[in-house]
């Protein structure tokens, strides 16, 4: 991909978003849905090419679901393989790599999803660019400024770009955080450096991700087999002492591979992607700056272990759209934009934790990392008004669950911009102008009661009746 020549000319939008990585390209896809004139800018001159993220958690399922490219992620990707270990050169037995779930109706999702970071994101950019958004490559942003009515951010090359918001999903070595002087906090999960790569390999089956623990003096080597291509990506941790000095070339990659496994140099064939990192936990100490907001790896940075980064960030992304759509269109308060980091940032801290024990081995892959029990019931934007709730009850600020009532799947009911007003069981009738009003049978995933379901997919309000439910929605712009 080159560069969008359409819009280099600069002018005006309502939200600038900097950074097309999948939390750039989620926002941008929920904006254009809801009508906002946005702009994704990258400073690259095409997608990233490479596999990294690969893990898409049950709750991110739902959300691209409602960003309408569920379909094309699970078409293009695949389970994740059962781990095979290996040691010289014979197999030890299948290893589950996560604790197994229960099932429950309310998620139509219950394992992760694989799916290399550099598709995921291609199928972002086009379902962006099927709703009319548009994207600019090799944009890259030099300077933010700021005043009362909105940003102008100005590049190396071509016009700026006025905006009445902009969103930092620039990554973990944020321009726009820098810019801001907002400061990250952080630890070194692990001094070793780990390689991580998309290569050609021969003489692996594609049914397991290959695991081969460490020799003395040696780190680990992982081949996992990339659903929906025929790469596998290689991981290995290498010498705390390489400095600088990780080899990402075809020799290189060889010589990790065989020295790690049964395997001859010659068998890893080609090398389509190559990088190194430094295991790392980090979070922004705030996520909002005036009209800046921090999304993604911008906003909070985390250890590969347990798929966790982007899926929190493609979340931010979610959290974010529908509040900035309501307040652009001017029936919300500008106040709701600070439910944002309320929300956000307290989750990115639970899940950078998780990543952490994940990674040392404190703590195994389930249902936490499939983030379908995340929630915001400390959030200001979660108000219950019921009493003498049992334990596990749902309540305001929990995920909406999913169901079948009479033929009727709730997702499907949920799926789009609105708000929904759900009415269970023995409640009585409600309404509420503005929003899709819908009544099922009792269910016990909810219990009997009136639930206002946000538009993306957390309950906001809650009681028996309808009492009290208008002035919350006047304040949220409804």
């Amino acid at each position: 991909m080159g560069v969008d020549t359409g819009v280099d000319a600069g002018g005006a939008v309502d939200v600038l978003v900097v950074g097309a990585g999948a939390a750039g390209l989620a926002l941008g896809v929920d904006l254009a849905r809801r009508g906002v004139r946005a702009l994704v800018v990258e400073r690259e001159g095409r997608l990233f090419p490479g596999s990294r993220g690969k893990g898409i958690q049950p709750r991110t399922l739902e959300v691209f679901d409602d960003l309408g490219v569920g379909a094309a992620v699970r078409a293009a990707g695949g389970p994740y393989p059962t781990g095979m270990l290996w040691k010289d050169g014979k197999r030890l037995g299948e290893q589950k790599l996560w604790d197994e779930p229960d099932v429950v109706e309310g998620s139509p999702y219950r394992e992760p999803w694989m799916l290399p970071q550099w598709r995921t994101q291609e199928i972002l950019h086009a379902r962006l660019t099927e709703l009319g958004g548009r994207v600019a490559f090799g944009r890259e942003l030099v300077g933010v400024a700021q005043d009362a009515d909105g940003v102008t951010a100005e590049f190396a090359t071509g016009a700026p770009v006025r905006a009445r918001y902009a969103v930092a999903a620039d990554g973990g070595r944020s321009t726009v955080r820098r810019l801001l002087g907002v400061g990250m906090t952080g630890e070194t999960v692990d001094p070793h450096p780990v390689l991580v790569a998309d290569v050609r390999v021969d003489g692996l089956d594609r049914d397991h991700w290959h695991i081969f623990p460490p020799a003395e003096g040696e780190g680990f080597l992982a081949v996992c087999p990339l659903a929906g291509t025929e790469d596998f990506q290689v991981t290995a941790q290498m010498p705390e002492d390489v400095g600088s000095a990780v080899d990402l070339s075809l020799e290189g990659l060889r010589a990790v591979v065989a020295a790690r496994s049964h395997l001859d140099p010659a068998q890893v064939t080609e090398v389509r992607w190559a990088s190194d990192f430094r295991p790392r936990a980090a979070l922004a100490d705030r996520f909002r700056e005036g009209r800046v907001f921090l999304v993604g790896d911008a906003a909070h940075v985390h250890s590969p272990a347990g798929g966790q980064g982007l899926n929190t960030s493609v979340q931010d992304a979610y959290n974010l759209g529908w509040k900035l759509a309501a307040v652009l269109g001017g029936g919300a308060p500008e106040s709701l934009l600070d439910t944002y980091e309320e929300e956000r940032l307290p989750v990115a801290a639970a899940m950078l934790g998780l990543s952490t024990r994940i990674h040392r081995g404190e703590a195994r892959r389930g249902a936490a990392t499939q983030q379908l029990g995340l929630g915001y019931r400390g959030s200001s934007l979660a108000v219950e008004t019921r009493t003498d709730l049992a334990d596990g009850a749902l309540r305001a600020g929990d995920r909406a669950p999913d169901g079948d009532r009479g033929g009727l799947r709730l997702f499907d009911a949920y799926r789009g911009t609105h708000w929904t007003l759900l009415v269970v069981g023995s409640a009585t009738p409600a309404e509420l102008p503005g929003a899709r009003t819908l009544r099922i049978p009792s269910y016990g995933a909810y219990g009997d009661g009136v639930f206002l379901v946000r538009p993306d997919g957390y309950v906001g309000w809650a009681g028996d009746t309808e009492e009290g439910m208008a002035a919350y929605a006047a304040g949220v712009g409804l």
